[in-house]
């Protein structure tokens, strides 16, 4: 039913943006949207600072007129998601609340500040301290070996005919144990290890004539580079947002199915209250940095995405 919902809202909002007028005036500071140029402005400015992000042209056919044919939209591809959000245990100590005054209407991130959640940090660092001490112990007995040769220095070497008269360095023999301690190693490590499904994603960002603001949509795809499902998808999105801010949308640049897309309609009223925090701090915030602060509050939806915002911004 939701769906339905979304999909007639979806095609009342596309005639309402056709009826719209561009935005020929800057209205940032007081509204916080964009108009196209500006929109432009902020794209130069992430590509700039976030390589992974490119222009696009999209489907000449869609190309809107008040934008330029080569930037249309912005792109970032292969983005990898190694979680889900359903997998994710919810805290309050890991709400941090990005704007308003009221507590029924903020913008609340729930698990982007929580780098534990999942353990695999965890697992990354004991790993890592393994590997210190194997290094460690490599070096004590590379120094004892050196102690060892030192001593041994004037004894007679070892006849290699004697040695391998001896049996130790018969092959089959030596086979077999290479082959016990292989199915050994791998016996261990299908016990104690743990495969991580990492799915990607491909992020677009495009202007919305009708919100005036700046749009995210997303493609989903498996290990095997296979489109995720749409059910597979809002897997990936907070579940507090999926199927209300997450909503599946025609792409207005490029043909084919409907694609993943965080609704633009509270995203001018998002920015402005940040500006606002900036002015009353003595800050000046620059229309320039719109989609890096944008790219910051909507991680709050899809926490597990980690895609490159590079550039820090504090209020």
């Amino acid at each position: 039913m939701q769906n339905v919902i979304n999909s007639v809202k979806g095609t009342a909002l596309g005639v309402a943006e056709y009826l719209t007028p561009v935005l020929k005036e800057s209205k940032f500071r007081e509204t916080g949207v964009l108009t196209p140029e500006e929109f432009v402005a902020a794209g130069e400015h992430l590509v700039h600072h976030c390589p992974t992000w490119q222009w696009a042209s999209g489907d000449e056919a869609k190309a809107k007129p008040y934008l330029p044919k080569n930037k249309q939209f912005l792109i970032t591809r292969n983005v990898p998601c190694s979680r889900r959000c359903k997998q994710m245990e919810y805290s309050d100590e890991q709400e941090r609340i990005i704007e308003s005054d009221d507590a029924d209407d903020g913008w609340v991130d729930t698990h982007h500040y929580d780098m534990t959640t999942s353990g695999i940090e965890d697992k990354v660092q004991e790993m890592t301290l393994d590997n210190k001490v194997d290094k460690v112990d490599s070096t004590v007995n590379k120094d004892d070996d050196d102690d060892d040769d030192e001593e041994g220095e004037d004894e007679e070497a070892a006849d290699m005919e004697a040695f391998e008269e001896s049996g130790m360095l018969d092959n089959d023999q030596a086979t077999v144990d290479m082959k016990q301690k292989t199915n050994s190693t791998s016996e261990s490590s299908a016990v104690e290890g743990e495969i991580i499904h990492t799915r990607t994603y491909d992020l677009h960002i495009t202007y919305d004539k009708y919100y005036q603001t700046p749009r995210l949509w997303l493609s989903g795809y498996n290990e095997t580079r296979q489109p995720l499902s749409m059910e597979q998808m809002y897997e990936d999105v907070s579940q507090d947002h999926a199927k209300k801010t997450v909503t599946m949308e025609s792409h207005p640049h490029l043909p084919g199915p409907p694609m993943a897309s965080v609704h633009p309609c509270r995203h001018a009223e998002v920015m402005k209250k940040i500006i606002q925090t900036v002015t009353e701090g003595g800050g000046e915030l620059g229309v320039h940095m719109y989609l890096i602060i944008f790219l910051k509050f909507v991680q709050s939806v899809i926490p597990t995405i980690e895609y490159d915002y590079t550039q820090n911004f504090t209020m």
